[in-house]
């Protein structure tokens, strides 16, 4: 596996950091949206990589090695010597919001036979992610891991942006899968948060989108609980996030708002909310938001055969904003468990995809550290 990576800061160019030739490469572009948007983008890219497999995504924040950037625009691309790759993408707007069957028509587009691993960049203003890892999964007879996340926009919440070889638009959903039996692949994620406050019962909802708490408005209830906050609603609700536990013996999951709707009194998170659940508040420390970091690279590094060469780290939004100044640290601790000669990569987004520890099956989560581990 080779390895080249770029950092590109606004009115600059890129630059590239140990510039090798490489084949064929898969070129990974996060960056902040306003500089996505620039129409010179991909053909900026394609200069350096004219046979790349060129990805890009929107982002809350920008992650290379054990940096935190923003407002700029990361690259990694990646030579895989004894592999291959296969990248196929999809529009919401060509579903009609259906992002199930929309992950169960980009699924049929890749061959079942060593399929490995598949890692998704998905838009991430309108999707249900639940709803599109469950269409994803929906392949019979094949085992494979699935992880990645939602694009992000910062903490504007207005657009976000991805693509496969063109200039990056809205509703794109980007799927990579990979193949080769010498590659081993491994992910996990862990949160560091804490519930708080009483818990209530999800009265009415459908899908991802929240009506009722409790038999009162949803909406009305949390806006209760913030307080002052609740007029910076939605970016306020990332530090108050949902646990959402749908049975009595599922694992909880942590769900934000992406979208509120004033005049409808309801709440739009990033997946399925199921009417009788339990949901509590949630809150977390920096101390937390750390620890939770190592140990979620500690569970991506359990049983691995051979040390990572490569890191992919998807972050929730929430988590930067409750770090602040110090959102570096849960880089440095992942790193400090991957190992120094791990390339790092990544961004902070609306969402992560991964699978609970132990479990095969992927969730969508927020307020988590995604970790997706590569070697060959």
């Amino acid at each position: 596996m080779k390895i080249v990576q770029g950092i590109k800061k606004p009115n600059e160019s890129f630059i590239i950091k140990d510039a090798v030739a490489l084949k064929e490469p898969l070129v990974l572009v996060f960056g902040n949206r306003y500089m996505l948007e620039s129409n010179q983008i991909y053909d900026e890219v394609n200069t350096l990589f004219p046979d790349g497999h060129i990805v890009f995504g929107t982002t809350s924040g920008e992650i290379i090695d054990d940096n935190v950037l923003d407002g700029c625009v990361v690259l990694t691309a990646i030579e895989f010597e004894k592999s291959s790759i296969l990248v196929k993408r999809s529009n919401v707007a060509d579903f009609h919001n259906e992002d199930k069957k929309l992950g169960e028509r980009l699924i049929a587009e890749f061959p079942k036979e060593n399929l490995k691993h598949l890692f998704v960049i998905s838009e991430g203003s309108t999707v249900n992610g639940s709803a599109l890892i469950e269409g994803l999964e929906n392949m019979e007879n094949t085992s494979f891991g699935l992880s990645g996340g939602l694009c992000g926009d910062d903490d504007r919440f207005e657009r976000t942006l991805a693509s496969y070889n063109e200039n990056p638009k809205e509703g794109e959903i980007v799927a990579i899968g990979f193949y080769g039996d010498t590659l081993e692949i491994t992910s996990s994620n862990y949160g560091g948060w804490t519930s708080f406050g009483p818990e209530r019962i999800i009265t009415k909802s459908k899908g991802n989108l929240l009506y009722e708490l409790d038999g009162k408005p949803a909406l009305d209830l949390y806006k209760t609980y913030l307080g002052e906050k609740a007029d910076e609603l939605p970016k306020s609700a990332l530090l108050y996030p949902l646990s959402v536990k749908a049975t009595e013996d599922s694992d909880p999951l942590v769900r934000t708002i992406l979208n509120i709707d004033e005049v409808e009194n309801t709440m739009t998170l990033a997946g399925d909310v199921p009417e009788g659940s339990r949901v509590q508040l949630m809150m977390s420390s920096v101390d937390d938001i750390a620890n939770g970091a190592s140990y979620a690279a500690e569970l991506a590094m359990g049983g691995r055969k051979n040390s990572p060469e490569l890191a992919l780290l998807i972050s929730c939004v929430g988590r930067k904003l409750v770090m602040d100044q110090r959102t570096e640290e849960e880089i440095e601790e992942v790193k400090a468990v991957v190992g120094d000669n791990t390339v790092i990569s990544g961004f902070y987004s609306y969402g992560e995809m991964a699978p609970f520890s132990g479990q095969d099956s992927c969730k969508l989560h927020n307020q988590t550290m995604t970790l997706t581990l590569f070697s060959e």
